[in-house]
């Protein structure tokens, strides 16, 4: 694919030699564009120029052969083209409809048809509208996105799957719930700062999506974003990991830089920062204190301009009461804090998130929610959160034998009451009053066989508590007869 976007012949007929602006145009374009480039190229005088289509092909051939996932040549891509048409944001949005609002200008993208056609939008400040020209760049760049999706849905990406459009800015937060909600907003105003930034979450939450989100939304976004696992790097090797070591330290020992170097003028992120130990905090915390590192075996400081955010499944303020955090790093890092809620938290989520991750493998294998299967994950706890979701799903994407997501393609684990409740009615083909008869003994068993608590539990009178446990004793007595 590379090497024919490269072909000299196509690259020759994307040339101009027009002195004047770029006039970059769709490449379907019409007899009359087609007649304006042919006498643009006969202006004589002034460099050759190359066109905008030109220049977005280059932009996406050179992505691809250096970074070779097409996701991350899209994002280069759109922030390229927010930079050539001086827009305050360029994205690709499914939900787009081409309806003419303040400060948008949008082009539908070609290629295969999708189930919402995508669209190129670009949101210009108000002070400064979208010209003749940057309308033109959008155009082309409309163009070589239809490309560019194509390439992702050829590596077996769904591009833009669920990534519903959203004037936060912080799309990939999938959820819709009050609690995501407070979080994206907290994202966008942490982001606008170069503050230290703490994120405190169960496991599984989704704690570097975070922090992923800050750097993107963050001045430093074309800066690098290192992340760092603290718990799993070894004691005796944190300080070489973190600030580098200088060559010829010791025999066979190559120079190389830290984690910190590496995040210059970016972002570095310092995942379970509460399993470094006594002596690693000591270290971290004067690095942080004087934003400069000294290498293993150097005898010089070196400055470094880098925004660290750290995260912890553990309250750091618990471990310092606890003496296993040290006070004076704990307030460095603790300037500004973000705390992600557990999914059993953001219950109206699971579901949303759980189309997300089936619409991620549709190109595998199309898969939809059943009824049965999306009230057994909403009355789920999650205890591995969101990461565990994702687990569940890809389970049931691999295991399932029709369209549809069936309880019997969730773990047992994941079923609970299911499995003891639903389960056995829907194999016994129960009545309404058999099922409910069984539900209701399960809650006065959990209620310790108090009746009036478990009537109070499920909303009914203890009369007609009386007339559940009597029709599964009557049951229960015709199967023993019979």
């Amino acid at each position: 694919m590379t090497r024919v976007l490269r072909d000299e012949r196509l690259a020759s007929r994307l040339i101009t030699r027009s002195g004047h602006h770029l006039q970059g145009e769709p490449v379907a374009s019409s007899s009359r564009s087609s007649s304006s480039s042919a006498s643009a190229s006969t202006t004589v005088g002034g460099p050759p120029k190359r066109c905008a289509t030109a220049l977005l092909l280059e932009t996406l051939t050179t992505g691809l052969a250096a970074v070779r996932e097409p996701r991350l040549v899209r994002e280069r891509f759109e922030e390229e083209l927010r930079a050539l048409v001086r827009a305050s944001s360029v994205t690709f949005r499914q939900d787009g409809d081409g309806r003419q609002r303040p400060n948008v200008v949008s082009y539908e993208v070609p290629g295969s048809p999708f189930d919402d056609r995508p669209w190129l939008e670009a949101v210009f400040d108000p002070s400064r509208p979208a010209d003749d020209r940057a309308r033109q760049m959008l155009a082309a760049g409309a163009q070589v996105a239809g490309l560019l999706l194509e390439i992702e849905r050829a590596n077996g990406r769904w591009p833009l799957a669920c990534a519903r459009g959203r004037s936060d800015g912080a799309a990939p937060l999938i959820g819709s719930s009050l609690a995501i909600r407070t979080v994206r907003d907290r994202i966008e105003r942490v982001a606008a700062t170069d503050f230290t930034v703490l994120i405190e979450g169960e496991s599984g939450t989704g704690k570097e999506l975070v922090a992923r989100q800050i750097h993107a939304l963050s001045r430093r976004r074309r800066a690098p974003f290192i992340a760092v696992n603290c718990a799993a790097i070894v004691e005796t090797l944190i300080e070489a990991e973190l600030f580098g070591i200088e060559e010829r330290t010791a025999t066979g020992v190559r120079g190389r830089r830290g984690k910190f170097e590496h995040a210059h003028e970016g972002t570095l992120f310092l995942d379970e920062v509460s399993d470094l130990s006594p002596a690693a905090q000591a270290k971290l915390l004067r690095a942080i204190q004087d934003l400069s590192v000294e290498r293993v075996g150097g005898c010089g400081a070196r400055r470094v301009d880098t925004r660290i955010i750290v995260a912890s499944n553990r309250s750091l303020a618990m471990l310092v009461e606890q003496g296993r955090f040290r006070l004076d790093l704990y307030y460095r890092l603790n300037g500004v804090d973000v705390q992600v809620p557990p999914l059993r938290h953001r219950r109206d989520d699971v579901v949303e998130l759980a189309t997300y991750f089936l619409e991620r493998h549709r190109t595998f294998r199309p898969l939809s929610l059943s009824t049965a299967a999306t009230d057994a994950l909403l009355a789920y706890d999650w205890p591995g959160n969101v990461r565990e979701l994702e687990r569940v799903i890809e389970r049931a994407v691999a295991l399932a034998g029709g369209p549809f997501l069936e309880l019997d393609d969730l773990p047992p684990v994941l079923l609970g009451d299911y499995a003891e409740v639903v389960l056995p009615a829907l194999h016994d083909r129960s009545s309404m009053r058999a099922w409910g008869s069984r539900y209701a003994r399960l809650v006065l068993e959990r209620c310790g066989n108090n009746k009036r608590q478990a009537c109070r539990q499920l909303g009914i009178s203890y009369h007609t508590l009386q007339g559940y446990l009597r029709f599964g004793s009557e049951k229960a007595d015709a199967r023993a007869t019979g």
